[in-house]
């Protein structure tokens, strides 16, 4: 496992969502005061990016804009449908301020 440096936790934005080039993936990162969140950019229903989505900071969501399934921002299980499978999850680290992501 590799952790790789996203940059600074000033540099996200509370309460929505990036994304970001990792190597070959493309990863949506949501920031919600001090916690981050990082999941796989697309939406296990219809491959559409994560990231044009909107975030709800209550309850640790995002929502796929072309269809409406939500997924847990903790874990990448949906909430709703019509998706049905979860989309991947990555590790976070915080360390001096920045943000790092574990990557295998």
């Amino acid at each position: 496992m590799n952790a790789v440096d996203v940059g600074s936790l000033d540099d996200f934005v509370s309460g929505e969502a990036r994304q970001l080039h990792v190597g070959s993936r493309t990863l949506v990162v949501v920031r919600i005061d001090d916690d981050v969140y990082v999941l796989d950019d697309r939406c296990s229903h219809e491959e559409f990016s994560l990231a044009e989505g909107e975030v709800d900071a209550t309850n640790a969501t995002i929502e796929c804009a072309r269809h409406g399934a939500i997924f847990d921002l903790k874990d990448g299980e949906p909430q709703s449908f019509p998706a049905t499978r979860p989309v991947a999850r990555y590790d976070v680290l915080i360390r001096d301020g920045r943000v790092e992501v574990v990557v295998p």
